[in-house]
């Protein structure tokens, strides 16, 4: 089972996540500050750490340090009220591996721990030769180009990035937030259908008649790329 410490101050918060991530079928463990987060951190053996970055005693970035410094590798995703493109590039910098904003739908909490904890095991999609492969699909990653089988596929500049964020994330559920983060680099703005336009247009290219469908709506959640059966 996967076990998770979630450091978070805010006691309300932190049974939400806990509750949220046990019914994902995680195993939680919490720590209320920083100096109690470093501690566990380094006396047990944890698949992933959510860390809140605001703390008492030692606060989120402090706790990245130390443990980094002590050779901890375990995936830490960082939660913050502190949403500016400055905040979350030094939490990434001082080693965290994402960045989540506060609000946030424990959905998206739990897309985004299953992506980390995805990440090198053999799920990934099949890399050789600079190239990626999801079945039938075939990235060029030198040459940018995307062919499915014997098929050529032309995509623009967005839609080839949109691709290869989620082939990178092959048989992982992406939501809105991180395509938008890792495609458009802002944040995501609730009241725009630009990433459902880019989808479809994407879909109507990969998956011509007759192919398998590799690209998938998750009703409500967001989309995955799948690996045929």
């Amino acid at each position: 089972m996967t076990h998770v410490l979630v450091v978070e101050d805010d006691t309300a918060t932190a049974s939400e996540i806990e509750a949220a991530l046990q019914d994902h079928g995680f195993k939680v463990t919490l720590a209320s500050d920083g100096r109690e987060g470093i501690i566990k951190a380094l006396s047990s053996g944890f698949d992933l750490i959510v860390l809140d970055r605001m703390l008492p005693q030692v606060d989120g970035l402090g706790v990245l340090t130390s443990i980094r410094a002590a050779g901890n590798t375990t995936p830490v995703l960082v939660l913050s009220a502190l949403g500016s493109l400055d905040e979350r590039v030094r939490g990434l910098q001082a080693g965290g591996d994402d960045y989540l904003t506060k609000p946030f739908e424990f959905i998206e909490l739990t897309a985004r721990l299953d992506a980390l904890l995805r990440r090198g095991q053999a799920q990934r999609p099949v890399e050789q030769n600079n190239q990626l492969k999801i079945g039938d699909l075939v990235i060029d990653q030198l040459r940018r180009t995307v062919q499915r089988g014997e098929r050529k596929i032309t995509l623009l500049p967005r839609e080839y990035a949109l691709l290869h964020y989620l082939a990178e994330h092959a048989d992982e559920m992406v939501t809105r937030t991180m395509l938008f983060e890792a495609v458009w680099d802002y944040a995501y703005d609730e009241r725009t259908n630009v990433i459902e336009v880019h989808i479809g247009r994407l879909r109507r290219k990969l998956d011509a008649e007759g192919e398998t469908p590799l690209l998938q709506t998750i009703r409500g959640a967001g989309y995955v790329l799948r690996t045929p059966q």
